[in-house]
């Protein structure tokens, strides 16, 4: 809407902050005609403290509650949020309960977000001598030197410890002055370019260059091999990769550069690979996947939304391809959400054959400076089609035309921790709703929410029962892990003769295998045998787990770590063992039994390094692993052919979680991992070594029947009233005293009792009480599904936790509201 300057204008802005709503700003009259929604402006917020805020609504409302402030300066020539965003923002941030900032702060890549950093910048007189206490001295000559520096790089020089004195002694001989600036920490890449002059832009000046460098042989080289590469790279030939393709030297490009052939210049280059050129192949189905993209195009005309079911190593991916590729030729954008970065490797691969140059890429192993770069070619709709998992759908799109949200049943989905605690595959059909998109929600184990919601006939449903190229399903064994007595006394204690001998057969035939335990670690937790006493993080009142590589106990919820006890501190005995055990001692092992086997692991703490996934996907594929090692990283998306046997070493321990979900979760895990084995030949086994062998998940997982599975666990579903037939909010509180959250919480608590319709569970102590050195409490909110009704709970949690915070003594409680946990 086109506002008239002569009026005065105002800004709702968002701020990077836990503000329970946005801050109205005053537009100075000299930017109204340049201020657009979806702008970062800068404004000060405080005492002198500034920030990038975005602008998301422009009107002339003056607020009555507060003096305005005016906006000090526009940052950008374009809006970097597109209305739609700020639309997207706006649900999740109401739908969820979190902050607008708390939003803005997760959508944004961290260079977009300009922060205010003080900065010192030198005032003394170099005529006087000071007389400076030692840190002033020291203060003062790294100013003195350096002319200005920032107040972090200032403590880093001083220390912390008598640094607020120092800066004190500085400013009150005026020997510094202060200076605030919102600066961005992207920065650009440059590099040196090699372009040919303009003459020879003609053929005939080309041929005549060839002819007159024939008896220069090395310059010679430099020009044919700036030919290959022009034309490979579409005219941008970086000056390093010239001189590596000739084997040349500087001196020598100089050379040709004096005569005026080449021209070096710096400029902007691209952080990402450009993968232009590309060509595409061409997608021919079986019969089984025929029928199911025709019931897929008829459920996508009937229904807005079609969970597509198909089995493990069906081929979903080239129904997701095909249908992409109709969304292109539309002329939309396409999003292909994955629950794991370890997905996109592998998987990208085979995409970049059939989308080139307009598919990106999206996940955190990317550089800050990476991230805003492909931020922008999304905006600018460069990359038309964008994988990666749930922070995909922060960038900018414009015109959405299919979301595609692969293993729609994954946690990996939810956000836990910060806020904003959504869920993607909900988030991402709120999306679609927004953009008149369709959605594809694909999965072999689909969620219970799901296939609910395809009994009520909300969701369009396509099943896929058969392998690809009718390959067969793996056969499973349920091992009863009691056997392990027989092999206990040659020093093996995790794998039962059973698994041994599989894995033996495996590698005689010169097959791959996967263990699968879903604790890292060497220990998961140890235990004094005389008195029971276990060691525990002095932070979180959680176990620790005893890592091999590092020698020590390690916290996986803070990064606490301590020595080794070889002794228990409460009675003495040195009686302490492992209890349990993690993916470093199955490697351990395993290595230990099969000597001459190439193993290798894949857990969090073997998987940190940016490219850490890529090279061990490439040595799988070369068969330079024969036993693969993991946790749930192994359990999604491995598509290998070598695959023949897979191990669950202990599937007892994915059975008794105490959580409403355990069984959805243990039989989604088992038949998701089963799925590794026999893809390319259906020549597969699983074996799951477990104590209680008649379990009914396991029989479930025997048979592949995610049927019978879906029909008890819908009855107890209803019969409890948990999800899908109520809505479920998990409240937390987070203090230093216990009694201070366990207070706060029972303060909600009595609140909640007077509202009407829903069930209170709490409040009590969190699964693990206490995380660095915060006790939690928590309450869980059961509400049925009415919209209507859960809108005004929304509203009352909102001011019963303002009512909280704002009393005398519990300032500093921490509530979050979990809408929807996992």
């Amino acid at each position: 809407m086109q506002l008239l300057c002569c009026t005065p204008m105002f800004a709702d802005v968002i701020l990077p902050l836990n503000l329970p709503q946005v801050l109205t700003y005053g537009v100075p009259v000299d930017l109204h005609h340049r201020l657009r929604v979806g702008m970062r402006v800068e404004v000060a917020l405080g005492k002198n403290k500034q920030y990038a805020a975005i602008v998301e609504r422009l009107h002339h409302e003056k607020p009555q509650a507060y003096q305005v402030r005016p906006i000090r300066a526009i940052i950008d020539e374009q809006p970097v949020v597109t209305e739609k965003q700020l639309q997207f923002w706006r649900w999740v941030a109401n739908y969820y309960m979190a902050a607008p900032g708390e939003v803005m702060q997760a959508a944004l890549p961290a260079h977009m977000k300009l922060a205010g950093e003080t900065r010192l910048q030198w005032a003394g007189d170099d005529s006087i001598i000071y007389d400076w206490s030692d840190a002033a001295h020291k203060a003062a000559e790294a100013l003195r030197s350096r002319q200005e520096l920032t107040i972090s790089e200032l403590r880093e020089i001083v220390g912390t410890y008598g640094f607020a004195a120092a800066l004190s002694e500085l400013l009150e001989k005026e020997a510094v002055a202060i200076n605030e600036a919102l600066e961005s920490d992207y920065k650009p890449r440059r590099e040196k370019v090699v372009r040919l002059a303009d003459i020879y832009s003609e053929e005939k000046e080309l041929v005549k260059l060839f002819d007159q460098l024939s008896r220069a042989p090395k310059q010679l080289q430099l020009l044919m091999a700036y030919t290959e590469l022009n034309r490979k790279q579409h005219g941008i030939v970086k000056q390093q990769e010239l001189l590596e393709r000739a084997q040349a030297s500087a001196a020598q490009l100089k050379a040709l550069t004096d005569k005026g052939i080449f021209i070096v210049q710096e400029q902007n280059v691209d952080r990402l690979p450009d993968n232009a050129g590309v060509t595409a192949q061409e997608i021919t189905f079986t019969s089984a996947q025929q029928a199911a993209y025709d019931a897929l195009n008829k459920g996508l005309e009937e229904k807005n939304v079609c969970l597509l079911h198909g089995v493990t190593g069906s081929g979903k991916t080239l129904l997701y391809v095909s249908k992409i590729l109709e969304c292109l030729a539309a002329g939309r954008q396409a999003i292909l959400l994955l629950p794991e970065i370890a997905l996109t490797t592998q998987l990208v691969r085979r995409l970049l054959s059939y989308f080139g140059s307009e598919l990106g890429v999206y996940h955190s192993h990317f550089s800050n400076n990476e991230r805003v770069e492909i931020w922008e070619k999304v905006r600018r709709g460069t990359y038309k089609v964008v994988a990666g998992p749930r922070s995909t759908l922060w960038l900018p799109y414009s015109d959405v035309g299919l979301i595609i949200v692969d293993e729609e049943h994954d946690p990996s989905y939810k956000q836990r921790d910060p806020a904003p605690r959504f869920h993607a595959r909900d988030a991402a059909i709120y999306m679609a709703a927004m953009h008149n998109a369709r959605v594809i929600l694909g999965s072999a184990t689909p969620s219970v929410e799901s296939l609910y919601n395809v009994q009520q006939a909300k969701y369009a449903y396509v099943p896929l029962k058969e392998r690809y190229q009718g390959a067969a399903l793996p056969q499973i064994q349920v091992i009863d892990a009691r056997s392990l007595a027989v092999v206990k006394g040659i020093g093996i204690k995790l794998l039962t003769p059973e698994l041994i001998d599989a894995i033996k057969s495996a590698l005689q035939q010169r097959r791959q295998v996967i263990l699968f335990q879903n604790r890292r670690g060497y220990v998961p937790f140890m235990m004094c045998t005389s008195c029971g006493w276990t060691p525990k993080c002095r932070n979180c009142d959680v176990s620790l787990t005893y890592h091999k590589s590092t020698d020590k106990l390690h916290c996986h919820y803070c990064g606490f770590k301590a020595p080794v006890m070889h002794a228990c501190p409460y009675c003495g005995s040195e009686g302490i063992a492992g209890k349990t055990y993690g993916t470093q001692k199955i490697e351990e092992e395993i290595q230990q039994t099969f000597p001459d086997a190439r193993v290798a692991r894949m857990d969090v703490d073997s998987m940190r390094g940016k490219n850490s996934i890529s090279e061990l996907f490439g040595k799988l594929e070369k068969r330079k692993v024969d036993i693969l090692v993991g946790t749930q990283m192994v359990v999604k998306g491995l598509d290998l052919e070598a695959v023949s046997l897979v191990g669950v070493i202990s599937a007892d321990s994915l059975l008794t979680f105490p959580d409403f979900r355990v069984n959805e979760r243990a039989f989604q895990l088992m038949e998701q991992v089963s799925g590794r084995a026999g893809r390319a030949d259906g020549n597969g086994t699983m074996l799951i070594q477990a104590y209680n062998t008649q379990h009914p998940v396991l029989k479930w997982v025997r048979d592949h029947d995610v049927a019978a599975f879906y029909r008890n666990e819908i009855k107890n579903r209803e019969h409890f009233f948990y999800p899908p037939y109520s809505r479920i909010i998990r409240i937390l509180f987070r203090h230093a005293q216990e009694e201070k959250a366990a207070a706060a919480a029972q303060m909600m608590a009595d609140g909640l009792a007077t509202v009407p319709g829903i069930v209170v569970q709490g409040p009590g102590p969190a699964i693990i009480p206490r995380v660095r050195n915060l006790y939690i409490r928590e309450i869980w909110i059961k509400c049925p599904r009415d919209n209507k009704l859960i809108d005004s709970l929304r509203t009352f949690l909102k001011a019963q936790r303002q009512h909280i915070t704002a009393t005398k003594g519990y300032t500093s409680v921490q509530v979050a509201f979990d809408v929807d946990p996992m």
